[in-house]
């Protein structure tokens, strides 16, 4: 059954821009547009095979396991290899699946650096929160309970979320957008726990971040502007009177 057209076209402006930008680029570089998200792909996997072993899962857990009872000096140490290491209770290939869709739609939006930006600020932002959870403590609207504080916080889901949140921005993508943000709400609402509420607090820094950007953006277009309408204006009123013609 074909889609309708009014569905037709509100596909076309929600997806079209983005699909667009991923075709030229992947046209036009090949596999090198998606040279960081193959190799965190590559580490994602090499990691879990390394910490699976009776020799691995040591060193794994001493270089990339963070929770909110270490001194923070350690975990922001530890907070960049969390990213890449699967969490042992959950597949595998559902971290790996999540890093290959929405880390090479980033990096192909956003450029490499962005992209690692992003996504090392939004599981900054979740790890900082459940500090600040813990410490709140359960009676409180952001708090968490004591036990939080021992939980390992590792996985790319927090990165991967505030990802998707910021390349919808970009993109102007505001329907994949909001479904994204209701979907990490309905997480927390039927299952509360720490990971969910790191999802809201990835989702939340992304936002502010957005904000700024276009906050930013519309400042700049109001400068440019009013320069542009100056400069008319003076065009307009022709050489002074002590100016030669």
């Amino acid at each position: 059954m074909s889609l309708s057209p009014a569905l037709r076209r509100a596909a076309v402006q929600e997806w079209g821009p983005l699909f667009t930008a991923v075709r030229q680029r992947l046209a036009g570089h090949g596999v090198r547009a998606l040279a960081l998200t193959l190799s965190a792909v590559a580490l994602t996997a090499a990691i879990q095979v390394t910490q699976n072993q009776a020799w691995g899962y040591g060193p794994v857990r001493s270089l990339g396991a963070v929770r909110a009872e270490d001194p923070l000096p350690l975990a922001l140490l530890r907070t960049p290899l969390s990213l890449f290491v699967p969490a042992l209770d959950l597949p595998v290939w559902g971290a790996l699946a999540q890093i290959l869709l929405v880390f090479g739609v980033a990096e192909v939006c956003l450029g490499r650096w962005r992209t690692l930006a992003v996504a090392y600020g939004a599981t900054l932002a979740g790890t900082l929160y459940a500090r600040i959870g813990v410490a709140l403590g359960p009676g409180t609207f952001l708090g968490l309970p004591a036990s939080d504080a021992q939980v390992v916080d590792t996985g790319p889901s927090a990165a991967v979320v505030g990802l998707a949140v910021y390349v919808c921005h970009q993109r102007r993508a505001w329907f994949t957008g909001a479904l994204v943000v209701l979907a990490m709400v309905v997480e927390v609402l039927v299952k509360d726990n720490l990971a969910g509420r790191e999802h809201l607090a990835a989702i939340a820094a992304v936002l502010v971040v957005c904000g700024v950007r276009e906050w930013r953006g519309r400042r700049r277009g109001s400068r440019d502007s009013g320069a542009a309408v100056r400069t008319c204006r003076r065009a307009a009123a022709g050489p002074g009177p002590g100016r030669r013609r």
